[in-house]
């Protein structure tokens, strides 16, 4: 997955980002501490793509063999 996206999830999910001289993407937490929420809301996200990457490969796959796959796999997201 592209760096991009990572940090953009992780600006989403609370994490903040600036140039402490390792350059603007780099996750300074010297003075900032992050909560529990930050975090799971981050692996929420990333969970959330990898679900939806993997229900995208069942729907490329016409086989009766992968028939309600993608909806299963989708579907665990909404527990």
């Amino acid at each position: 997955m592209p760096q991009d996206q990572i940090i953009e999830w992780a600006r989403e999910a609370g994490f903040s980002f600036f140039d402490a001289g390792y350059g603007p993407e780099v996750l300074h937490t010297k003075e900032h501490q992050y909560s529990q929420k930050c975090f799971e809301r981050f692996a929420a996200l990333v969970t959330q793509h990898e679900r939806e990457s993997c229900a995208l490969v069942c729907d490329r796959n016409d086989s009766i063999r992968w028939s309600g796959a993608s909806a299963a796999i989708r579907a665990r997201g909404t527990t």
